[in-house]
Protein backbone atom coordinates (compact mmCIF):
# COMPACT_ATOMS: atom_id res chain seq x y z
CA UNK A 1 0.00 0.00 0.00
CA UNK A 2 1.71 3.73 -0.88
CA UNK A 3 1.54 6.37 1.29
CA UNK A 4 -0.88 8.45 -1.06
CA UNK A 5 -3.64 5.00 -1.03
CA UNK A 6 -3.61 4.60 2.88
CA UNK A 7 -6.54 5.58 4.79
CA UNK A 8 -6.69 8.52 7.55
CA UNK A 9 -8.55 8.94 10.54
CA UNK A 10 -9.56 12.21 11.93
CA UNK A 11 -12.09 12.09 14.68
CA UNK A 12 -14.72 10.34 13.86
CA UNK A 13 -13.78 10.82 9.83
CA UNK A 14 -11.87 8.25 8.12
CA UNK A 15 -10.62 9.27 4.67
CA UNK A 16 -10.41 6.39 2.39
CA UNK A 17 -7.01 8.07 0.93
CA UNK A 18 -4.68 10.99 1.36
CA UNK A 19 -5.94 13.11 -1.50
CA UNK A 20 -8.28 15.72 -1.32
CA UNK A 21 -9.90 18.45 -3.88
CA UNK A 22 -8.81 22.04 -2.82
CA UNK A 23 -11.74 24.76 -2.54
CA UNK A 24 -11.52 26.60 -5.93
CA UNK A 25 -14.01 29.13 -6.22
CA UNK A 26 -16.73 29.11 -9.20
CA UNK A 27 -18.12 32.50 -9.43
CA UNK A 28 -21.44 31.12 -10.37
CA UNK A 29 -23.88 31.75 -7.51
CA UNK A 30 -26.62 34.36 -8.14
CA UNK A 31 -26.44 37.00 -5.66
CA UNK A 32 -28.06 35.18 -2.99
CA UNK A 33 -24.63 32.81 -2.58
CA UNK A 34 -27.20 29.66 -3.06
CA UNK A 35 -25.08 26.94 -4.67
CA UNK A 36 -26.04 25.55 -8.44
CA UNK A 37 -26.51 22.37 -10.76
CA UNK A 38 -22.87 23.77 -11.56
CA UNK A 39 -21.61 23.09 -8.20
CA UNK A 40 -23.22 19.63 -8.38
CA UNK A 41 -21.91 18.68 -11.42
CA UNK A 42 -18.42 20.15 -10.55
CA UNK A 43 -17.60 18.60 -7.32
CA UNK A 44 -19.52 15.52 -7.84
CA UNK A 45 -17.32 14.59 -10.67
CA UNK A 46 -14.31 15.00 -9.00
CA UNK A 47 -15.84 12.84 -5.61
CA UNK A 48 -16.69 9.76 -8.23
CA UNK A 49 -13.15 9.16 -9.24
CA UNK A 50 -11.92 8.84 -5.55
CA UNK A 51 -10.39 11.18 -3.28
CA UNK A 52 -10.29 10.73 0.43
CA UNK A 53 -12.17 14.17 0.26
CA UNK A 54 -13.48 16.91 -1.86
CA UNK A 55 -13.80 20.20 -0.17
CA UNK A 56 -16.45 23.15 -1.59
CA UNK A 57 -15.08 26.50 -2.52
CA UNK A 58 -15.07 29.33 -0.09
CA UNK A 59 -18.15 30.36 1.39
CA UNK A 60 -18.62 33.30 2.60
CA UNK A 61 -20.00 33.82 6.65
CA UNK A 62 -21.79 37.33 6.24
CA UNK A 63 -23.16 38.43 2.61
CA UNK A 64 -20.38 41.51 2.51
CA UNK A 65 -17.91 38.12 3.10
CA UNK A 66 -18.42 37.62 -0.46
CA UNK A 67 -15.37 38.07 -2.57
CA UNK A 68 -17.93 38.74 -5.90
CA UNK A 69 -22.10 38.60 -5.89
CA UNK A 70 -21.57 34.77 -7.45
CA UNK A 71 -19.79 33.60 -4.75
CA UNK A 72 -21.16 30.83 -2.67
CA UNK A 73 -22.80 31.84 0.73
CA UNK A 74 -23.83 30.13 4.10
CA UNK A 75 -24.46 32.97 6.24
CA UNK A 76 -28.25 32.16 6.07
CA UNK A 77 -30.56 29.44 6.68
CA UNK A 78 -31.95 29.44 3.17
CA UNK A 79 -28.31 28.38 1.93
CA UNK A 80 -29.20 24.69 4.07
CA UNK A 81 -30.97 22.81 1.18
CA UNK A 82 -28.45 23.42 -1.64
CA UNK A 83 -25.68 22.47 0.92
CA UNK A 84 -27.25 19.43 2.13
CA UNK A 85 -27.61 18.39 -1.40
CA UNK A 86 -23.78 18.87 -2.03
CA UNK A 87 -22.29 17.34 1.01
CA UNK A 88 -25.06 14.07 0.45
CA UNK A 89 -24.16 13.62 -3.37
CA UNK A 90 -20.00 13.80 -2.13
CA UNK A 91 -20.54 11.30 0.42
CA UNK A 92 -22.68 8.99 -1.78
CA UNK A 93 -19.42 8.89 -3.63
CA UNK A 94 -17.21 8.13 -1.41
CA UNK A 95 -15.28 11.03 -0.68
CA UNK A 96 -15.73 13.03 2.86
CA UNK A 97 -17.95 16.26 1.95
CA UNK A 98 -16.04 19.20 3.69
CA UNK A 99 -16.57 23.00 3.49
CA UNK A 100 -14.32 26.45 3.94
CA UNK A 101 -15.72 29.04 5.84
CA UNK A 102 -14.44 31.99 4.80
CA UNK A 103 -14.83 35.92 4.90
CA UNK A 104 -13.29 38.23 1.70
CA UNK A 105 -11.86 40.97 4.09
CA UNK A 106 -10.40 43.67 1.94
CA UNK A 107 -10.86 41.49 -1.04
CA UNK A 108 -14.42 41.57 -1.03
CA UNK A 109 -16.47 43.16 -3.67
CA UNK A 110 -14.63 42.04 -6.61
CA UNK A 111 -16.17 40.89 -10.04
CA UNK A 112 -15.40 37.49 -11.24
CA UNK A 113 -11.01 36.40 -11.11
CA UNK A 114 -11.50 36.13 -14.65
CA UNK A 115 -12.71 40.26 -15.05
CA UNK A 116 -10.88 42.67 -12.97
CA UNK A 117 -12.61 45.57 -11.39
CA UNK A 118 -15.19 46.51 -8.27
CA UNK A 119 -18.39 44.39 -8.69
CA UNK A 120 -21.21 46.89 -9.42
CA UNK A 121 -23.63 46.84 -7.83
CA UNK A 122 -20.86 46.27 -4.96
CA UNK A 123 -20.65 46.52 -1.08
CA UNK A 124 -18.29 48.01 1.33
CA UNK A 125 -15.02 46.28 2.10
CA UNK A 126 -14.00 45.58 6.02
CA UNK A 127 -10.79 44.67 7.38
CA UNK A 128 -8.85 45.26 10.51
CA UNK A 129 -7.34 48.80 8.89
CA UNK A 130 -8.21 51.22 6.29
CA UNK A 131 -4.82 49.47 4.77
CA UNK A 132 -5.78 48.47 0.82
CA UNK A 133 -4.62 45.71 -0.77
CA UNK A 134 -2.92 46.81 -4.36
CA UNK A 135 -4.75 49.01 -6.09
CA UNK A 136 -8.06 47.89 -4.42
CA UNK A 137 -10.60 50.10 -2.76
CA UNK A 138 -9.57 51.09 0.57
CA UNK A 139 -11.52 48.69 2.97
CA UNK A 140 -12.95 50.26 6.35
CA UNK A 141 -11.43 49.64 9.70
CA UNK A 142 -13.80 47.54 11.56
CA UNK A 143 -15.20 48.17 14.81
CA UNK A 144 -15.11 45.90 18.07
CA UNK A 145 -18.66 44.98 17.68
CA UNK A 146 -18.10 44.00 13.86
CA UNK A 147 -15.43 41.82 14.65
CA UNK A 148 -17.17 40.15 17.39
CA UNK A 149 -20.27 39.78 14.73
CA UNK A 150 -18.13 38.27 12.29
CA UNK A 151 -16.42 35.68 14.74
CA UNK A 152 -20.36 34.79 15.86
CA UNK A 153 -21.03 34.39 11.82
CA UNK A 154 -18.33 31.83 11.30
CA UNK A 155 -19.76 30.25 14.30
CA UNK A 156 -22.96 30.15 13.03
CA UNK A 157 -22.07 29.24 9.47
CA UNK A 158 -19.99 26.05 10.78
CA UNK A 159 -23.08 24.69 12.75
CA UNK A 160 -25.40 25.10 9.37
CA UNK A 161 -22.10 23.41 7.62
CA UNK A 162 -22.71 20.31 9.98
CA UNK A 163 -26.19 20.22 9.60
CA UNK A 164 -26.27 20.21 6.36
CA UNK A 165 -23.90 17.21 6.59
CA UNK A 166 -20.38 18.22 6.00
CA UNK A 167 -17.81 16.50 7.69
CA UNK A 168 -14.64 18.73 7.98
CA UNK A 169 -15.08 22.37 8.54
CA UNK A 170 -12.23 24.84 7.25
CA UNK A 171 -11.61 28.00 8.66
CA UNK A 172 -10.03 30.11 5.73
CA UNK A 173 -7.20 32.35 7.21
CA UNK A 174 -5.14 32.68 4.26
CA UNK A 175 -4.59 34.07 0.79
CA UNK A 176 -5.16 37.74 1.94
CA UNK A 177 -8.85 37.35 3.32
CA UNK A 178 -10.12 38.90 6.42
CA UNK A 179 -8.91 36.54 8.89
CA UNK A 180 -5.05 36.54 7.23
CA UNK A 181 -5.83 40.64 7.53
CA UNK A 182 -5.94 40.25 11.09
CA UNK A 183 -2.77 37.99 11.27
CA UNK A 184 -0.57 40.01 9.28
CA UNK A 185 1.85 43.25 10.79
CA UNK A 186 1.17 44.78 6.91
CA UNK A 187 -2.02 44.39 6.66
CA UNK A 188 -3.13 44.91 10.87
CA UNK A 189 -1.83 48.69 12.18
CA UNK A 190 -4.60 48.40 15.24
CA UNK A 191 -3.59 49.20 18.72
CA UNK A 192 -6.10 48.00 20.43
CA UNK A 193 -6.41 44.34 21.55
CA UNK A 194 -7.31 43.10 18.10
CA UNK A 195 -3.62 44.12 16.66
CA UNK A 196 -0.24 45.02 17.76
CA UNK A 197 1.91 42.25 18.65
CA UNK A 198 1.56 38.07 17.80
CA UNK A 199 -1.32 37.49 20.28
CA UNK A 200 -3.66 40.34 19.33
CA UNK A 201 -3.24 39.91 15.49
CA UNK A 202 -4.07 36.35 16.22
CA UNK A 203 -6.58 36.80 18.84
CA UNK A 204 -9.73 36.87 16.05
CA UNK A 205 -8.95 33.31 14.61
CA UNK A 206 -8.09 31.55 17.38
CA UNK A 207 -11.24 32.95 19.72
CA UNK A 208 -13.31 31.85 16.08
CA UNK A 209 -11.24 28.53 16.41
CA UNK A 210 -12.22 28.12 19.62
CA UNK A 211 -15.60 28.88 19.65
CA UNK A 212 -16.22 26.79 16.52
CA UNK A 213 -14.61 23.95 18.28
CA UNK A 214 -17.69 24.10 20.76
CA UNK A 215 -20.02 24.62 18.73
CA UNK A 216 -19.60 21.42 16.89
CA UNK A 217 -19.83 17.97 17.62
CA UNK A 218 -16.72 16.10 18.82
CA UNK A 219 -16.57 14.09 15.76
CA UNK A 220 -16.80 16.34 13.32
CA UNK A 221 -13.27 17.39 12.10
CA UNK A 222 -12.08 21.50 12.65
CA UNK A 223 -9.05 22.57 9.90
CA UNK A 224 -7.53 25.81 9.52
CA UNK A 225 -5.85 26.80 6.39
CA UNK A 226 -3.23 29.79 6.53
CA UNK A 227 -0.70 31.40 4.25
CA UNK A 228 2.82 30.21 5.93
CA UNK A 229 4.33 33.04 4.78
CA UNK A 230 3.46 36.81 3.40
CA UNK A 231 6.65 36.57 1.03
CA UNK A 232 7.45 39.94 1.88
CA UNK A 233 9.81 41.20 4.12
CA UNK A 234 8.16 42.61 7.35
CA UNK A 235 5.29 40.13 7.17
CA UNK A 236 3.34 37.29 8.54
CA UNK A 237 6.29 34.53 8.52
CA UNK A 238 6.57 29.96 8.88
CA UNK A 239 7.94 30.86 12.52
CA UNK A 240 4.59 32.87 13.44
CA UNK A 241 2.57 30.34 11.45
CA UNK A 242 4.41 27.52 13.79
CA UNK A 243 3.49 29.30 16.87
CA UNK A 244 -0.04 30.28 16.02
CA UNK A 245 -0.55 26.35 14.66
CA UNK A 246 0.39 25.21 18.47
CA UNK A 247 -1.96 27.81 20.16
CA UNK A 248 -4.96 26.02 17.34
CA UNK A 249 -4.18 22.76 18.26
CA UNK A 250 -4.46 23.56 22.27
CA UNK A 251 -8.10 25.03 20.91
CA UNK A 252 -8.97 21.59 19.43
CA UNK A 253 -7.67 22.43 15.83
CA UNK A 254 -7.09 19.13 14.15
CA UNK A 255 -5.69 19.94 10.61
CA UNK A 256 -3.81 22.60 9.99
CA UNK A 257 -4.48 23.17 5.42
CA UNK A 258 -0.55 24.95 4.81
CA UNK A 259 -0.95 27.72 1.99
CA UNK A 260 0.97 30.58 1.40
CA UNK A 261 1.00 34.04 -0.12
CA UNK A 262 -1.93 36.38 -1.10
CA UNK A 263 -1.68 39.01 1.29
CA UNK A 264 0.09 41.91 -0.46
CA UNK A 265 0.65 42.78 -4.36
CA UNK A 266 4.57 43.08 -3.69
CA UNK A 267 5.19 39.46 -2.82
CA UNK A 268 7.69 37.81 -4.61
CA UNK A 269 7.27 33.88 -4.65
CA UNK A 270 9.51 31.27 -5.61
CA UNK A 271 6.89 29.39 -7.74
CA UNK A 272 8.43 25.62 -8.41
CA UNK A 273 6.77 22.24 -7.89
CA UNK A 274 5.55 22.08 -3.86
CA UNK A 275 7.17 25.33 -3.77
CA UNK A 276 5.16 25.44 -0.18
CA UNK A 277 5.89 22.18 0.99
CA UNK A 278 8.46 23.22 3.45
CA UNK A 279 5.99 25.39 4.95
CA UNK A 280 3.74 22.33 5.66
CA UNK A 281 6.64 20.61 6.91
CA UNK A 282 7.95 23.38 9.64
CA UNK A 283 4.48 23.44 10.56
CA UNK A 284 3.88 19.78 11.24
CA UNK A 285 6.87 19.38 12.91
CA UNK A 286 7.22 22.61 14.91
CA UNK A 287 3.57 22.48 16.29
CA UNK A 288 2.92 18.72 16.25
CA UNK A 289 -0.29 18.89 14.08
CA UNK A 290 -1.88 17.04 11.22
CA UNK A 291 -0.95 19.07 8.05
CA UNK A 292 -2.45 19.15 4.45
CA UNK A 293 0.29 20.38 1.68
CA UNK A 294 -0.80 21.92 -1.48
CA UNK A 295 0.87 23.90 -4.39
CA UNK A 296 2.14 22.82 -7.52
CA UNK A 297 1.80 19.36 -6.36
CA UNK A 298 0.59 17.78 -9.86
CA UNK A 299 2.34 14.10 -10.48
CA UNK A 300 1.61 10.98 -8.19
CA UNK A 301 5.35 10.23 -7.26
CA UNK A 302 5.90 13.61 -6.42
CA UNK A 303 2.80 13.84 -3.76
CA UNK A 304 3.56 10.42 -2.49
CA UNK A 305 7.11 11.34 -1.44
CA UNK A 306 5.57 14.43 -0.14
CA UNK A 307 3.87 11.50 2.46
CA UNK A 308 6.99 9.13 2.90
CA UNK A 309 9.09 12.00 3.61
CA UNK A 310 6.52 12.64 6.94
CA UNK A 311 6.19 16.24 5.42
CA UNK A 312 2.50 15.73 5.23
CA UNK A 313 -0.55 13.95 6.10
CA UNK A 314 -3.04 14.97 3.49
CA UNK A 315 -2.01 16.06 -0.35
CA UNK A 316 -4.96 18.48 -1.73
CA UNK A 317 -4.90 19.68 -5.37
CA UNK A 318 -6.84 21.96 -7.02
CA UNK A 319 -5.82 23.01 -10.49
CA UNK A 320 -4.69 19.82 -11.23
CA UNK A 321 -8.49 18.58 -10.75
CA UNK A 322 -9.02 20.94 -13.46
CA UNK A 323 -7.33 19.60 -15.99
CA UNK A 324 -7.58 15.83 -14.81
CA UNK A 325 -11.02 14.68 -13.11
CA UNK A 326 -10.03 11.47 -12.92
CA UNK A 327 -6.32 12.26 -11.49
CA UNK A 328 -6.78 10.03 -8.67
CA UNK A 329 -7.44 7.02 -10.79
CA UNK A 330 -4.48 8.28 -12.83
CA UNK A 331 -2.24 8.58 -9.68
CA UNK A 332 -2.92 5.05 -8.52
CA UNK A 333 -2.32 3.37 -12.44
CA UNK A 334 1.16 5.03 -12.01
CA UNK A 335 1.78 3.93 -8.40
CA UNK A 336 0.22 0.68 -8.74
CA UNK A 337 -2.19 1.21 -6.60
CA UNK A 338 -5.47 0.41 -8.10
CA UNK A 339 -6.85 -1.94 -5.93
CA UNK A 340 -7.10 0.95 -3.07
CA UNK A 341 -10.15 2.37 -5.83
CA UNK A 342 -13.64 1.54 -5.42
CA UNK A 343 -14.89 1.80 -8.83
CA UNK A 344 -18.21 2.41 -9.53
CA UNK A 345 -20.04 -0.67 -11.48
CA UNK A 346 -20.97 2.09 -14.47
CA UNK A 347 -17.36 2.89 -14.76
CA UNK A 348 -16.08 -0.70 -14.72
CA UNK A 349 -15.82 -1.06 -18.22
CA UNK A 350 -13.07 1.89 -18.72
CA UNK A 351 -11.35 1.68 -15.52
CA UNK A 352 -11.12 -2.47 -15.29
CA UNK A 353 -8.21 -2.94 -17.77
CA UNK A 354 -5.92 -0.73 -16.14
CA UNK A 355 -5.49 -2.89 -13.07
CA UNK A 356 -6.65 -4.45 -10.33
CA UNK A 357 -9.98 -2.64 -8.81
CA UNK A 358 -12.36 -2.94 -6.06
CA UNK A 359 -16.42 -2.79 -7.58
CA UNK A 360 -18.33 -0.78 -5.58
CA UNK A 361 -21.95 -0.76 -6.18
CA UNK A 362 -22.91 1.30 -3.06
CA UNK A 363 -20.69 4.65 -5.03
CA UNK A 364 -22.90 3.73 -8.36
CA UNK A 365 -25.82 3.31 -6.53
CA UNK A 366 -29.08 4.85 -7.98
CA UNK A 367 -30.10 8.52 -6.34
CA UNK A 368 -32.86 10.29 -7.04
CA UNK A 369 -32.54 13.83 -9.32
CA UNK A 370 -31.26 16.30 -6.72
Amino acid sequence: MTHLFSPWTLRGVTFRNRIGVSPMCQYCCAEDGLPTQWHLAHLVSRAVAGPGMVMTEAAAVTPEGRISPGDLGIWSDAHLPGHAKLAAAIAAAGSVPAIQLAHSGRKGSRLPAWDSGPAVPGWEALGPSATPFGNYATPRAMTETEILATRDAFVAAARRAVSAGYRLVEIHAAHGYLLHNFLSPLSNRRNDGWGGDFEGRTRLLRDIAAATRAAIPEEVVLGVRISHTDWVEGGWSTEESVELARHLKALGVDVVDVSSGGLDAGQQIPLGPGYQVPGADAVRRGAGIPVMAVGLLTEAAQAEAVLAEGKADMILLARAFLRDPYWVLNAAVALGATEALSVPPQYERGWGGMGPMRINRAVGAPMPLL
